[in-house]
């Protein structure tokens, strides 16, 4: 097991090198330049667009719906245990690193799903399918490089989207609640079971209701802890920037490995995070009711926006006051973002648990529907709908057995995982930016156009013409 384990290890130091730090930021401040920083619509008329109905036109679930989606599957455990994690063995520069690729990201974000919507196809019984794979099939011709996508992202929804989630959902109810974890592994099976056999509208429904609850919930939860620890904030601040870029020490045993070491878990658990750039989000934009790419393209980049450059950096200055506050803690023993957040969260008398496991346990099921939406049009565009029933019956049974799991090697799995779906999608980013920018140029300001373009319709997927 060890050997496996240090093989596992070895793979994921070699996918998360340098050339791998540099293509993703590459893309991101890439994107940003191509799109004129796109950013700023995502502020200005993406948040407001989220909201917005769009009944006449073509999809599946409303924009808001499709929204819920992708953030049910992004804001998860990645925005707690993922970024405590980064502190942890990337020091307090790593959560400096992770809100940049969160805001860059927001450019990859809109580019991704754009190119989704766009090439997206319709099957006979008039469900929507896109993605990373549609886009490079039919924008590029390379239906084997979106083949590599669909089943790296097949796998991966294994690994982020339900055991990585599903452990820490049994955890945190061991730890807290004194539950069983196997007595977990077999609820939360069930109730997946219950949401994913009804198909993307049935996970829609819950994540609309679910995804709005448990952000603001638990932000209410950082909000309070920031309150607590209000005379570190500044100081927190300085240090995140300061250990971002060199080695060093400061307050409550916290230490920077220096810049490598901050860039490469800042950016990892920042795609963990907020999925820019690995092409998960934009398979649901693809079912969305929109009139144009453009539209729900910048609907979709908000997600980024919510679940980094807020969510995300909450977390992180939350993490970083509360070592400063408490110099008994120290960080540098602590392999474990779990264990950190909790320590900060105690911080709240008698709540802070209960904020830390409702959080928990909502961020996670909330992945876990996400993405098994993701994982079942991938698996359906390699495999078809004969596909799909094997699959959700392995997704439940790796729900089931995933809280008796060694969480570090899941963990490590879902990095490599995330890392070889970047790719591909990457490439069709890159090598469809012209499309992207053209389409932003003709309807960035006419958002109300309709896209006549017809969307063709196929048996069951690509994978079964």
């Amino acid at each position: 097991m060890d050997a496996i384990s240090k093989i596992i290890n070895d793979i994921d130091k070699f996918v998360w090198d340098w050339w791998m730090i540099i293509l993703l930021l590459g893309t991101h401040v890439f994107l940003t330049i191509r799109t004129g920083f796109i950013q700023r619509k995502t502020i200005s008329k993406g948040i407001k667009l989220s909201v917005a109905k769009d009944p006449d036109a073509e999809g599946e679930v409303s924009q808001f719906g499709a929204l819920s989606t992708a953030l049910a599957s992004t804001i998860g455990t990645g925005n707690i245990i993922g970024v405590g994690t980064a502190v942890a063995m990337g020091g307090p520069g790593a959560v400096l690193w992770c809100w940049l690729t969160g805001v860059f990201g927001i450019a990859t974000k809109y580019g991704e799903s754009l190119i989704a919507v766009k090439y997206r196809v319709k099957t006979e019984d008039g469900r929507m399918q896109g993605g990373a794979m549609y886009a490079l099939e039919r924008g590029l011709n390379m239906k084997w490089l979106g083949v590599v996508f669909a089943v790296f992202a097949g796998f991966a929804s294994f690994g982020i989207g339900c055991a990585t989630q599903v452990n820490a959902i049994a955890t945190v109810c061991r730890e807290n609640l004194n539950i069983p974890e196997w007595i977990i592994g077999i609820v939360v099976a069930g109730l997946t079971a219950v949401v994913i056999f009804g198909g993307i509208k049935s996970i829609a429904r819950v994540c609309e209701r679910l995804v709005p609850f448990m952000a603001v919930f638990y932000v209410i939860g950082c909000i309070i802890i920031l309150g607590i620890n209000y005379d570190f904030i500044i100081p927190a601040i300085a240090t995140i920037f300061r250990l971002a870029f060199t080695p060093g020490a400061a307050a409550g045993g916290l230490v920077g490995g220096g810049i490598k070491l901050a860039i490469q878990y800042g950016v990892a658990r920042g795609l963990f995070s907020n999925e820019s750039g690995m092409g998960s989000a934009p398979i649901a934009a693809a079912a969305a009711q929109t009139r144009n790419p453009v539209r729900q393209a910048l609907v979709s980049s908000t997600g980024t926006f919510w679940d980094t450059v807020v969510v995300c950096l909450m977390t992180g200055l939350v993490l970083v006051t509360t070592i400063m506050k408490n110099p008994a803690i120290n960080a540098n023993e602590i392999d474990n973002g779990g264990v950190l957040t909790s320590m900060a969260f105690a911080q709240i008398p008698y709540l802070g648990p209960v904020i830390l496991v409702v959080g928990i346990i909502s961020f996670a099921y909330s992945t876990i529907l996400g993405w098994a939406y993701y994982g079942e049009r991938s698996v359906e565009y390699f495999a078809g709908r004969k596909g799909l029933i094997p699959y959700r019956i392995l997704y439940i049974i790796v729900a089931a057995v995933a809280p008796v799991l060694a969480l570090d090697l899941v963990w490590t799995i879902a990095d490599i995982l995330n890392a070889l779906m970047a790719i591909p999608n990457l490439v069709a980013v890159l090598l469809l930016s012209p499309i992207i920018a053209g389409e932003t140029k003709k309807y960035i300001n006419n958002l109300d156009v309709k896209d006549d373009t017809p969307i063709p319709v196929v048996k069951t997927g690509l994978g079964e013409k």
